[in-house]
Protein backbone atom coordinates (compact mmCIF):
# COMPACT_ATOMS: atom_id res chain seq x y z
CA UNK A 1 0.00 0.00 0.00
CA UNK A 2 1.89 3.55 -0.84
CA UNK A 3 0.74 6.00 1.34
CA UNK A 4 2.18 8.80 -0.95
CA UNK A 5 2.35 10.11 -3.95
CA UNK A 6 6.27 10.29 -5.15
CA UNK A 7 7.34 12.72 -7.86
CA UNK A 8 9.46 10.83 -10.29
CA UNK A 9 12.81 11.77 -10.24
CA UNK A 10 15.44 10.71 -12.83
CA UNK A 11 19.55 10.35 -12.00
CA UNK A 12 21.31 13.03 -14.28
CA UNK A 13 22.95 11.51 -16.90
CA UNK A 14 26.36 13.25 -16.72
CA UNK A 15 28.13 16.46 -14.55
CA UNK A 16 27.07 14.73 -11.77
CA UNK A 17 28.22 17.03 -8.56
CA UNK A 18 31.17 14.94 -7.05
CA UNK A 19 34.38 16.24 -4.53
CA UNK A 20 35.99 18.22 -7.63
CA UNK A 21 33.01 19.93 -7.74
CA UNK A 22 32.61 24.00 -7.13
CA UNK A 23 29.42 24.39 -6.27
CA UNK A 24 27.96 28.67 -6.24
CA UNK A 25 24.33 28.98 -4.30
CA UNK A 26 22.44 31.95 -4.82
CA UNK A 27 18.57 32.62 -3.93
CA UNK A 28 16.09 32.27 -1.20
CA UNK A 29 16.42 30.86 2.42
CA UNK A 30 16.21 27.57 1.37
CA UNK A 31 19.65 27.70 -0.57
CA UNK A 32 21.06 28.08 2.46
CA UNK A 33 19.72 24.73 3.93
CA UNK A 34 21.00 23.15 0.74
CA UNK A 35 24.59 24.70 1.07
CA UNK A 36 24.60 23.96 5.00
CA UNK A 37 24.78 20.50 3.78
CA UNK A 38 27.33 20.78 1.13
CA UNK A 39 29.32 22.59 3.97
CA UNK A 40 28.87 20.24 6.01
CA UNK A 41 30.16 16.83 3.69
CA UNK A 42 33.20 19.15 2.85
CA UNK A 43 31.62 20.08 -0.32
CA UNK A 44 33.63 23.24 -2.54
CA UNK A 45 31.24 25.91 -2.44
CA UNK A 46 30.22 29.56 -1.73
CA UNK A 47 26.48 30.59 -0.54
CA UNK A 48 25.01 34.00 -0.92
CA UNK A 49 27.48 36.37 -1.03
CA UNK A 50 24.75 39.33 -0.65
CA UNK A 51 23.15 37.40 1.69
CA UNK A 52 19.41 35.65 0.94
CA UNK A 53 17.63 37.09 -2.48
CA UNK A 54 14.65 36.18 -2.66
CA UNK A 55 13.47 37.34 -6.22
CA UNK A 56 15.26 36.91 -9.35
CA UNK A 57 16.01 40.42 -10.31
CA UNK A 58 18.45 40.54 -7.29
CA UNK A 59 19.91 37.74 -8.70
CA UNK A 60 20.10 39.25 -11.66
CA UNK A 61 22.11 41.91 -10.42
CA UNK A 62 24.45 40.53 -8.58
CA UNK A 63 25.53 38.53 -11.57
CA UNK A 64 25.70 41.56 -13.39
CA UNK A 65 27.73 43.19 -10.80
CA UNK A 66 30.03 40.19 -9.90
CA UNK A 67 30.87 39.99 -14.02
CA UNK A 68 31.52 43.71 -14.66
CA UNK A 69 33.56 43.83 -11.37
CA UNK A 70 30.81 46.31 -10.11
CA UNK A 71 32.89 48.77 -7.34
CA UNK A 72 30.41 49.87 -4.91
CA UNK A 73 31.04 53.28 -3.65
CA UNK A 74 29.13 55.80 -1.25
CA UNK A 75 26.28 56.38 -3.53
CA UNK A 76 25.26 52.59 -3.46
CA UNK A 77 24.94 52.74 0.11
CA UNK A 78 22.31 54.88 2.73
CA UNK A 79 21.94 55.34 6.33
CA UNK A 80 18.96 54.42 8.51
CA UNK A 81 18.23 53.27 11.97
CA UNK A 82 22.05 53.36 12.98
CA UNK A 83 23.34 51.60 10.24
CA UNK A 84 24.58 51.59 6.82
CA UNK A 85 22.38 49.26 4.15
CA UNK A 86 23.01 48.61 0.16
CA UNK A 87 19.44 48.28 -1.70
CA UNK A 88 21.08 45.30 -3.05
CA UNK A 89 22.50 43.14 -0.43
CA UNK A 90 20.67 41.58 2.46
CA UNK A 91 20.67 43.21 5.95
CA UNK A 92 23.19 40.42 7.50
CA UNK A 93 26.30 42.68 5.20
CA UNK A 94 24.08 45.69 7.14
CA UNK A 95 27.09 47.60 8.98
CA UNK A 96 27.78 50.93 11.23
CA UNK A 97 30.86 51.55 9.46
CA UNK A 98 30.20 52.98 5.91
CA UNK A 99 33.86 51.59 5.48
CA UNK A 100 33.20 47.97 6.53
CA UNK A 101 30.05 47.59 4.64
CA UNK A 102 31.89 49.29 1.08
CA UNK A 103 34.83 46.48 1.94
CA UNK A 104 32.31 43.75 2.38
CA UNK A 105 30.43 44.25 -0.82
CA UNK A 106 33.52 44.80 -3.10
CA UNK A 107 34.38 41.80 -1.66
CA UNK A 108 31.84 39.81 -2.00
CA UNK A 109 31.61 40.61 -5.41
CA UNK A 110 34.75 39.91 -6.55
CA UNK A 111 34.20 36.04 -4.50
CA UNK A 112 30.74 36.08 -6.52
CA UNK A 113 33.29 36.67 -9.75
CA UNK A 114 35.98 34.24 -9.21
CA UNK A 115 33.09 31.57 -7.93
CA UNK A 116 30.97 32.01 -11.56
CA UNK A 117 34.06 31.48 -13.37
CA UNK A 118 35.43 28.44 -12.02
CA UNK A 119 32.06 27.18 -10.74
CA UNK A 120 31.03 23.30 -12.53
CA UNK A 121 27.74 23.78 -10.79
CA UNK A 122 25.12 27.07 -9.85
CA UNK A 123 22.16 26.44 -7.69
CA UNK A 124 19.45 29.40 -8.27
CA UNK A 125 16.48 28.90 -5.71
CA UNK A 126 13.71 31.62 -6.41
CA UNK A 127 11.65 32.39 -3.37
CA UNK A 128 9.19 35.03 -4.54
CA UNK A 129 7.73 37.09 -7.80
CA UNK A 130 6.48 39.87 -5.03
CA UNK A 131 9.17 42.78 -5.63
CA UNK A 132 9.45 46.27 -4.22
CA UNK A 133 10.16 49.10 -5.78
CA UNK A 134 12.15 52.45 -3.77
CA UNK A 135 10.16 55.34 -4.82
CA UNK A 136 13.13 57.89 -4.89
CA UNK A 137 14.96 56.03 -7.47
CA UNK A 138 12.55 53.62 -9.17
CA UNK A 139 14.99 50.92 -7.91
CA UNK A 140 13.76 47.38 -7.07
CA UNK A 141 15.65 46.54 -3.70
CA UNK A 142 16.85 43.05 -2.78
CA UNK A 143 15.64 43.88 1.06
CA UNK A 144 13.93 47.37 2.07
CA UNK A 145 15.96 47.26 5.27
CA UNK A 146 13.33 48.22 8.04
CA UNK A 147 12.63 52.03 5.16
CA UNK A 148 9.05 52.57 5.77
CA UNK A 149 6.66 50.88 3.69
CA UNK A 150 4.81 54.04 2.23
CA UNK A 151 8.64 55.07 0.68
CA UNK A 152 8.15 51.15 -1.75
CA UNK A 153 5.28 50.50 -4.08
CA UNK A 154 4.89 46.56 -4.26
CA UNK A 155 4.69 44.66 -7.76
CA UNK A 156 4.31 41.07 -9.10
CA UNK A 157 6.56 40.38 -11.44
CA UNK A 158 5.15 38.97 -14.54
CA UNK A 159 6.05 35.33 -16.39
CA UNK A 160 7.49 37.17 -19.12
CA UNK A 161 9.56 39.56 -17.11
CA UNK A 162 11.03 36.89 -14.51
CA UNK A 163 11.70 35.01 -18.12
CA UNK A 164 13.63 37.64 -19.39
CA UNK A 165 15.51 38.08 -16.16
CA UNK A 166 16.16 34.17 -15.85
CA UNK A 167 17.56 34.93 -19.68
CA UNK A 168 19.58 37.71 -18.63
CA UNK A 169 21.14 35.28 -15.86
CA UNK A 170 21.93 32.39 -18.02
CA UNK A 171 23.33 34.39 -20.92
CA UNK A 172 25.85 36.38 -18.27
CA UNK A 173 27.03 33.52 -16.80
CA UNK A 174 27.72 31.41 -19.73
CA UNK A 175 29.78 34.37 -21.37
CA UNK A 176 31.89 33.57 -18.59
CA UNK A 177 31.93 29.82 -18.18
CA UNK A 178 29.77 28.40 -20.70
CA UNK A 179 30.24 24.55 -19.39
CA UNK A 180 28.76 25.47 -15.78
CA UNK A 181 25.38 23.73 -15.30
CA UNK A 182 22.92 25.54 -14.19
CA UNK A 183 20.04 24.14 -11.50
CA UNK A 184 17.06 25.74 -11.06
CA UNK A 185 14.70 25.04 -8.28
CA UNK A 186 11.97 27.20 -6.68
CA UNK A 187 12.37 27.87 -2.48
CA UNK A 188 9.08 25.61 -0.73
CA UNK A 189 8.66 28.23 1.94
CA UNK A 190 5.88 30.38 1.74
CA UNK A 191 5.73 33.82 2.46
CA UNK A 192 2.74 34.49 3.95
CA UNK A 193 3.14 38.19 4.83
CA UNK A 194 2.37 38.50 1.20
CA UNK A 195 -1.05 36.64 1.53
CA UNK A 196 -2.14 32.86 1.29
CA UNK A 197 -3.22 33.77 -2.19
CA UNK A 198 -0.71 36.18 -3.34
CA UNK A 199 1.72 33.99 -2.37
CA UNK A 200 0.16 31.02 -4.06
CA UNK A 201 0.07 33.67 -7.27
CA UNK A 202 4.06 34.19 -7.06
CA UNK A 203 4.74 30.62 -6.59
CA UNK A 204 3.00 30.00 -9.93
CA UNK A 205 4.48 32.72 -11.66
CA UNK A 206 7.97 31.85 -10.69
CA UNK A 207 7.44 27.42 -11.66
CA UNK A 208 5.51 28.99 -15.26
CA UNK A 209 8.85 31.60 -16.08
CA UNK A 210 11.49 29.15 -15.23
CA UNK A 211 9.44 26.35 -17.34
CA UNK A 212 8.75 28.48 -20.26
CA UNK A 213 12.53 29.78 -20.04
CA UNK A 214 13.76 26.05 -20.04
CA UNK A 215 11.22 24.86 -23.00
CA UNK A 216 13.22 28.26 -24.73
CA UNK A 217 16.31 26.55 -24.10
CA UNK A 218 15.39 23.12 -25.32
CA UNK A 219 15.17 24.18 -28.97
CA UNK A 220 18.67 24.35 -28.70
CA UNK A 221 19.33 21.74 -26.59
CA UNK A 222 20.99 23.06 -23.52
CA UNK A 223 21.70 20.22 -21.35
CA UNK A 224 23.28 22.28 -18.85
CA UNK A 225 19.94 23.72 -17.53
CA UNK A 226 17.63 21.89 -15.33
CA UNK A 227 15.22 22.44 -13.08
CA UNK A 228 14.89 20.23 -9.54
CA UNK A 229 11.44 20.42 -7.63
CA UNK A 230 12.17 20.93 -4.17
CA UNK A 231 8.94 23.53 -3.95
CA UNK A 232 7.06 19.87 -5.55
CA UNK A 233 8.87 17.78 -3.25
CA UNK A 234 7.49 19.93 -0.35
CA UNK A 235 4.21 20.31 -1.21
CA UNK A 236 3.12 16.88 -2.73
CA UNK A 237 5.47 14.31 -0.74
CA UNK A 238 5.19 16.53 2.28
CA UNK A 239 1.65 17.59 2.58
CA UNK A 240 1.68 17.02 6.41
CA UNK A 241 2.30 19.95 8.91
CA UNK A 242 4.64 17.89 11.23
CA UNK A 243 6.97 18.51 8.26
CA UNK A 244 7.06 22.43 9.72
CA UNK A 245 8.92 24.37 11.27
CA UNK A 246 6.99 25.92 14.41
CA UNK A 247 6.41 29.17 12.31
CA UNK A 248 4.41 26.77 9.85
CA UNK A 249 6.25 28.24 6.93
CA UNK A 250 9.56 26.81 6.53
CA UNK A 251 10.65 22.85 6.13
CA UNK A 252 11.99 21.50 9.39
CA UNK A 253 15.36 19.27 9.55
CA UNK A 254 13.35 16.37 8.96
CA UNK A 255 11.54 17.88 5.05
CA UNK A 256 15.32 19.32 4.59
CA UNK A 257 16.88 16.00 4.90
CA UNK A 258 14.40 14.82 2.54
CA UNK A 259 14.69 16.96 -0.16
CA UNK A 260 18.29 16.93 0.67
CA UNK A 261 18.58 12.81 -0.05
CA UNK A 262 16.34 13.41 -3.10
CA UNK A 263 18.64 15.94 -4.28
CA UNK A 264 21.97 13.09 -3.89
CA UNK A 265 19.76 10.80 -6.02
CA UNK A 266 19.43 13.06 -8.72
CA UNK A 267 22.57 14.93 -8.59
CA UNK A 268 25.42 13.05 -6.86
CA UNK A 269 27.82 10.86 -8.48
CA UNK A 270 27.96 7.21 -6.87
CA UNK A 271 31.76 7.68 -5.62
CA UNK A 272 30.54 11.31 -4.15
CA UNK A 273 28.01 9.21 -1.99
CA UNK A 274 30.37 6.97 -0.87
CA UNK A 275 32.92 9.84 0.44
CA UNK A 276 30.12 11.26 2.26
CA UNK A 277 29.44 8.29 4.74
CA UNK A 278 32.80 8.75 5.63
CA UNK A 279 32.81 12.41 5.55
CA UNK A 280 29.79 11.70 7.79
CA UNK A 281 31.48 9.37 10.25
CA UNK A 282 34.45 12.04 10.74
CA UNK A 283 31.90 14.84 11.38
CA UNK A 284 30.18 12.52 14.08
CA UNK A 285 32.75 11.76 15.56
CA UNK A 286 34.41 15.10 16.48
CA UNK A 287 30.89 15.79 17.47
CA UNK A 288 30.85 13.08 20.25
CA UNK A 289 31.34 13.72 24.03
CA UNK A 290 33.03 10.89 25.14
CA UNK A 291 31.90 9.76 29.27
CA UNK A 292 35.81 9.10 29.68
CA UNK A 293 38.38 10.79 27.67
CA UNK A 294 41.36 9.42 28.79
CA UNK A 295 39.65 5.83 28.53
CA UNK A 296 42.12 3.64 26.10
CA UNK A 297 39.27 2.87 24.10
CA UNK A 298 38.64 6.75 23.26
CA UNK A 299 42.26 7.30 22.77
CA UNK A 300 42.11 4.49 19.87
CA UNK A 301 38.81 6.30 18.68
CA UNK A 302 40.61 9.34 18.59
CA UNK A 303 43.44 8.15 16.78
CA UNK A 304 41.20 5.78 14.16
CA UNK A 305 39.17 9.63 13.73
CA UNK A 306 42.57 11.63 13.24
CA UNK A 307 43.68 8.68 10.26
CA UNK A 308 40.58 9.03 8.24
CA UNK A 309 41.12 12.86 8.81
CA UNK A 310 44.51 12.61 7.09
CA UNK A 311 43.35 10.20 4.13
CA UNK A 312 40.47 12.50 3.30
CA UNK A 313 42.67 15.50 3.30
CA UNK A 314 45.31 13.80 1.67
CA UNK A 315 42.84 13.02 -1.39
CA UNK A 316 40.89 15.79 -1.41
CA UNK A 317 42.86 19.32 -0.37
CA UNK A 318 40.56 21.27 -0.09
CA UNK A 319 38.53 20.09 2.79
CA UNK A 320 39.34 21.28 6.52
CA UNK A 321 37.98 19.72 9.82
Amino acid sequence: MKLQTQIPLQKQSDNLIDYNSNILLLGSCFVENIGEKLSYFKFQNLQNSFGILFQPKAIETLISSAINHREYSEKDIFFCNEQWHCFEAHSKLSNPSKDVLLSNLNHAVEATNQQINTSTHIIITLGTAWVYRFLESNQLVANCHKVPQRQFDKELLSVETITQSLEAIVDSIKSVNPKVSIIFTVSPVRHIKDGFVENTQSKAHLISAIYQFLNRQSSIDNRQLSYFPSFEIMMDELRDYRFYAEDMLHPNQTAIHYIWEKFQEVWMSHDAIKTMKVVDEVQKGLQHKPFNPNSEAHQKFILGLKERQIQLQKEYLHMKF
